[in-house]
């Protein structure tokens, strides 16, 4: 099965093999390098310029997918404009309790009824375009659940105020819907309450999301997917930065996507995922950063299923993972369903609820590929169900595990452990 497990690093001489435990207890020192401080305060600088800014410039579509050979992960270097910033067609103010709507000189809506000022903008725009018009909204106020702005093809919208959403509803209801269209941009977005979604885009093509935030009590963050048509892809979708606490369900879930860019997303207390990729190929992610992630439940910080990153029959490396980071919640990483040709290059996770990384039914996976952690939480299995074929081609490497444990049950084929460091830790592999 040509099975390769590296020595511990702090004994030379031994080896794991065979089925064996082998615990040890190391003493280990924490500590915090200046370059990792200086890291994180400009993470944090940068999410919190993300809130404030976003482009005002229209955006390019991306006209073809990523390579299947990407380059390393990194994050994209885009200065962000102030929100409502730039030229715009047609715009919806709010200015005491009544919003209006107007194209240059001709108002298209007057009343209290957010949504309806948003539409009348956005339709206002040039019939049968073939290039980007921009709306404007300026203002904050209500949306009802059960009801939704439909963006059509080459429209951008850049929202500067809030939207809550009030009220529930059923189907694919969302504040900012699109389907079967192309060359859609949000540029930004901030969004309270309880919608079913907060983004629902469905059977689309160049899309581009930007700096979007929301604070919800219910629902799904982002959902973009094919399910309208499966025989055709969702194609070149872009999200800079996202950011979704209270959620019920993922942040952000894709289905059916090909070429997909992910700059950041930051997922506080959702109920299920933080980045849920499903069928979806030739995905580079820069950041996915989980807190609370799919407490209680299987769902995962980062998690790839239904044949994600599976490229016709094979599984080259197409899915590109820059680092994941959760705290408690569900599991760190979890990949399923036959899912994998995916490398990730940073992970740290710690105390997770559920297996810290689970690996099960999936094909050319690369974990840690620079460096990782696991503390606490539970284990990092690898394991397989008797409906698909078994795990093959993963490699866990350069890892520090401590109070944890590294299982692997059933034995995969090439299987490769290496450079794993554990502390006060078991690891049980073939």
């Amino acid at each position: 099965m040509g099975r390769r497990a590296a020595a511990h690093p702090t004994d030379p001489t031994s080896r794991v093999t065979g089925a064996t435990s082998t615990p040890v207890n190391e003493k280990v020192v924490a500590r915090t390098t200046p370059r990792v401080r200086r890291a994180r305060a400009l993470v944090t600088a940068a999410c919190t310029t993300a809130l404030l800014t976003g482009a005002a410039a229209l955006t390019a579509p991306a006209d073809t997918a990523p390579e299947l050979a990407a380059a390393p992960v990194a994050a994209p270097a885009r200065v962000a404009a102030a929100c409502g910033e730039g030229s715009y067609q047609a715009e919806a103010v709010l200015s005491g309790s009544t919003w209006t709507a107007r194209r240059g000189g001709s108002v298209t809506y007057t009343g209290t009824d957010m949504r309806a000022a948003i539409q009348a903008a956005v339709n206002s725009l040039t019939s049968g375009r073939t290039s980007k018009e921009r709306v404007v909204v300026r203002g904050s106020g209500s949306i009802g659940a059960g009801s939704r702005v439909s963006l059509p093809s080459y429209t951008v919208l850049d929202v500067c105020g809030t939207i809550n959403v009030t009220g529930t509803g059923s189907g694919d209801q969302a504040p900012v819907y699109s389907r079967g269209t192309r060359d859609i941009e949000v540029q930004h977005l901030n969004l309270t309450g309880t919608p079913l979604y907060g983004i629902f885009l469905r059977n689309v093509q160049n899309v581009v999301l930007g700096q979007l935030d929301m604070r919800l009590s219910r629902g799904l963050g982002v959902r973009i997917d094919n399910r309208g048509d499966t025989s055709q892809w969702t194609r070149n979708v872009r999200i800079d930065n996202v950011y979704v606490s209270g959620a019920s369900s993922h942040a952000v879930e894709t289905y059916g996507v090909d070429g997909l860019t992910v700059g950041t997303v930051t997922a506080r207390n959702v109920g299920e995922s933080g980045l849920l990729l499903n069928q979806t190929i030739n995905a580079t992610v820069t950041k996915v950063d989980a807190d609370g992630a799919g407490a209680g439940t299987g769902y995962a910080a980062f998690r790839m299923a239904n044949r994600n990153g599976r490229v016709g029959s094979s599984y080259p490396t197409n899915i590109r993972v820059g680092e994941v980071i959760a705290r408690g919640g569900g599991r760190g990483v979890f990949c399923v369903s036959e899912s994998g040709g995916a490398v990730i290059d940073r992970i740290n996770l710690t105390n997770t609820g559920n297996n810290a990384i689970l690996i099960e039914n999936c094909y050319n996976v690369n974990l840690a590929a620079q460096s990782g952690t696991v503390s606490g939480g539970g284990e990092i299995r690898l394991a397989a169900r008797s409906e698909f074929a078994n795990n093959r081609d993963i490699t866990v490497q350069n890892l520090t595990v401590t109070n944890s444990s590294i299982r692997e049950s059933p034995c995969g084929e090439n299987t490769t452990f290496r450079n794993n460091r554990l502390v006060n830790s078991v690891q049980t592999i073939c």
